[in-house]
């Protein structure tokens, strides 16, 4: 199993729809997350945690959080300025603006997968290509 690091790739929503991905995987980049963004071109997955907040964000923002197996375990559009709920069987949580995951048909018990480029290192769930929805 490796390790995470920052980068792109594909998220691979339901109905095989790719969306440009994001990931944050080092405390820099995770802390920063979305703030002092005006959008984002597809969605950003933090990951190794269970709780998010929109301190200092400048748009609202859809927050889904996956479990170990990347299965959905909740979505919410949180405006700025919230803090978001712990989730305790939380393990990522994949950040999109507000309407895109509707739009991506990502929803409660939906499986999503992450795509990285060949060579890439990632953590261990979504290594192999049948990990997800």
């Amino acid at each position: 199993m490796g390790k995470w690091k920052d980068g792109m790739g594909t998220l691979a929503a339901p109905g095989d729809l790719a969306v440009p991905l994001e990931v944050a995987a080092s405390y820099r980049a995770r802390r920063r997350g979305l703030l002092g963004r005006d959008g984002i071109a597809g969605a950003l997955l933090i990951v190794r945690t269970n709780s998010v907040h929109t301190f200092g964000m400048r748009f609202a923002i859809d927050v889904a959080y996956l479990d170990r197996s990347f299965r959905v375990l909740s979505v919410v559009t949180m405006r700025p300025g919230r803090l978001g709920m712990l989730r305790p069987r939380g393990r990522h949580v994949l950040e999109a603006e507000a309407g895109a995951m509707a739009g991506w048909g990502v929803r409660r018990g939906v499986g999503v997968r992450v795509d990285l480029p060949e060579g890439s290192t990632r953590g261990g769930p979504t290594e192999g290509p049948t990990r997800g929805g």
